[in-house]
């Protein structure tokens, strides 16, 4: 069961989830959107927020199923040429995606916001901020004594500057609703996704803020050079949640990269 919310109408612009992320993340994101005349599609992956939250089993949370889930809600909703936005580990889900869909020649295009580009052993130091979950085990642990502050401590170094106090207590609330065996299998694999995104066939646009501290700005302008058709947007002084810190400027140019897409098209 995967919870879903869609806005509005018009060309379709899929929101993937981070870890540990729910809906509520992207805050006022897809009503921003709707009322640009997009079609904003916003869901929790399996295992995140309010969708099932299955037992760990071999083949639930790998390379594949990343495909297999975001590929049959595409088909459930009727969504062809989509323009994704991957947050964070979205980026490893849209990647999965390109590669079970012939490196994404039907989408509208692909466009990364704070993206990671490798996983565990495949991921070079440079790329990690200084607050990477890689580097609090605690975000990973089943005592809730070390679980909770370790999760309140990543929504917080999310953004260079504090979210307003509702903010912040939700945001936590709701990344607590990703169990930790759940975290442990998504970040369970070597990986390094720069050579999927080298063979992208859609164009692509990397936002990132230059005071992320969970994933290193210099990831965002390797992915924009690896990107055959790539695009990069530095946010000075913005953390790793775009969205959440320049919202107005974040939906805006989401409006027109997935505009030009659909003049394109």
């Amino acid at each position: 069961r995967v919870n879903v919310e869609a806005h509005g109408a018009g060309a379709p612009v899929v929101l993937v989830p981070g870890l540990p992320s729910h809906i509520g993340d992207w805050a006022d994101l897809p009503d921003r959107l709707a009322g640009d005349g997009l079609r904003a599609v916003a869901y929790d992956r399996v295992g995140f927020g309010l969708s099932s939250r299955p037992d760990p089993e071999p083949g639930r949370y790998t390379y594949a199923s990343n495909a297999r889930e975001l590929g049959a809600l595409l088909d459930a909703l009727g969504i062809g040429r989509a323009t994704l936005v991957g947050w964070s580990y979205g980026s490893r889900v849209i990647a999965a995606h390109l590669v079970r869909h012939g490196g994404g020649a039907a989408l509208g295009g692909v466009v990364l916001a704070g993206g990671i580009l490798a996983t565990g052993k495949a991921r070079p130091d440079w790329m990690l901020g200084a607050a990477s979950p890689a580097l609090d085990r605690d975000l990973y642990a089943d005592d809730p004594a070390r679980l909770i502050p370790a999760t309140a401590r990543f929504v917080a170094a999310c953004t260079a500057r504090p979210l307003p106090r509702q903010a912040y207590a939700e945001m936590v609330g709701a990344n607590m609703l990703c169990p930790p065996h759940v975290r442990r299998a998504l970040f369970a694999v070597d990986l390094d996704l720069r050579p999927v995104y080298a063979a992208m066939a859609c164009p692509g646009l990397a936002i990132h803020g230059t005071a992320d501290a969970i994933v290193a700005p210099a990831t965002g302008a390797e992915a924009a050079r690896v990107m055959p058709r790539g695009n990069y947007l530095p946010y000075e002084g913005i953390g790793h949640a775009p969205f959440l810190e320049d919202p107005d400027r974040f939906a805006a140019d989401i409006r027109a990269f997935a505009a030009e897409r659909q003049e394109a098209a």
